[in-house]
């Protein structure tokens, strides 16, 4: 799918409304991680050198289409400001007189926040009337919220089917990182899966051994994997209804020429707690009394292995308990592995997901792979295959 960007659009003089994702976390008023902010910045600045008066148009919590003042993008501001360098002014209303009127007096060099979209009803339904409202309000719509793509709403899809339309930096950087990863791939292709629940990923796992060459799948999934090839896996993490369908993915998985590489070891205990003696033993030797919590060495070395003959990598989830030690050795292992493949040239590496993102970062991972976004379900729902809203409203 292609895609115009804002090289493609004449900016100049034009009123540029901006969705992007400031949905940022906030203690006692103050902004306490504002990286979600900074990676708005690249595009702003980009708006602001074109000529352009960006008109940012955001989210922030749920609150389901009344005004909620503790849910105001007001208290951004200023931590906006610090984050983008450049003066933000505020309009308590995205839609309307109020929002018209300063449209209006927006000076160059500088950008304009508007209210909450959620604020709105007609946000959350796509409704026409609002959508038409908010697009009034510019003459070219820019979509920099890759992680609200998965959502059909006004200021996401609405407004872009009103306006010439693009995508921001972090939406570009995003699409073509992710269409590298499942789009058109250099092989072999890897995917790194892990998590809690196969029935929480059940669709990204029949979509993924379509498409990859190998699938590692690790976290409590695992344990479903195992036991539904009849592995006593004892007290652990498992969706034993679930079998069937892991039964299903790993004839599909076979049928599409995927090798799926599951535990070969594992480490388990007898509690689920940081330091909590454990052993470790085959996949299939765990004791009835005990818990697996992580993948065994002779798993990383496999999976490491694996990672040295690929060309893509794809991550999603951890591959143990990696919030408590030592029950994060195989996820971290494995990261680093991926990372140091991706420092040398030899692995394009791409990941998303909330617990994802937070076990590279503990891994020290991070700062080498490829790309790493920080989208969420919309980040899912891509690897899922499934068309998003915000993204198909995009296409030239």
């Amino acid at each position: 799918m292609g895609w115009n960007t804002l090289d493609d659009l004449d900016l100049a003089g034009k009123r540029v409304l901006v969705r992007v994702d400031i949905n940022v976390p906030v203690e006692n008023g103050a902004v306490t991680d504002d990286t979600r902010m900074r990676r708005i910045a690249p595009t702003v600045s980009d708006i602001l050198k074109a000529g352009g008066k960006p008109v940012l148009l955001a989210h922030f919590g749920r609150p389901k289409g009344k005004v909620v003042p503790e849910m105001s993008l007001r208290p951004l501001v200023p931590a906006l400001e610090a984050a983008l360098g450049v003066p933000v002014s505020f309009c308590a209303d995205c839609r309307g007189p109020a929002a018209q009127t300063a449209v209006a007096a927006l000076e160059d060099g500088a950008a304009l926040l508007l209210e909450n979209t959620r604020f709105h009803p007609g946000e959350e339904k796509n409704g026409s009337e609002l959508a038409a409202e908010i697009a009034a309000l510019g003459d070219v719509y820019c979509n920099d919220a890759f992680s609200a793509a998965h959502r059909a709403h006004a200021s996401t899809e609405g407004v872009a089917r009103l306006l010439p339309a693009c995508a921001g930096r972090l939406m570009q950087a995003e699409l073509s990182a992710l269409e590298a990863a499942l789009g058109t791939p250099d092989r072999p292709v890897v995917a790194v899966v892990g998590g809690a629940k196969v029935s929480t990923k059940l669709e990204l796992l029949g979509n993924l051994v379509e498409k990859v060459d190998h699938l590692v799948i690790g976290g409590g999934m695992a344990n479903t994997f195992l036991a539904a090839q009849g592995i006593d896996v004892g007290k652990s993490l498992c969706e034993h209804d679930m079998a069937p369908t892991a039964r299903e993915i790993l004839a599909k998985a076979q049928t599409a020429g995927c090798e799926i590489v599951l535990p070969v070891d594992v480490v388990v205990a007898r509690e689920f707690a940081a330091n909590a003696d454990n052993d470790t033993v085959a996949a299939d030797a765990c004791p009835a009394d005990a818990m697996i919590l992580d993948a065994g060495p002779a798993t990383v070395a496999k999976v490491a292995e694996v990672l040295a003959g690929a060309k893509t990598l794809i991550w999603n989830g951890p591959m143990g308990a990696f919030e408590i030690p030592p029950f994060d050795a195989a996820t971290n292992a494995a990261a680093r592995a991926a990372a140091e493949l991706t420092r040398a040239g030899q692995l394009t590496s791409v990941a998303g997901g909330g617990d994802t993102v937070a076990a590279l970062n503990q891994a020290g991972a991070a700062g080498d792979f490829t790309y790493i976004s920080t989208a969420g379900g919309a980040f899912l729902e891509w690897m899922e295959g499934k068309t998003l809203p915000g993204v198909a409203a995009l296409a030239r």
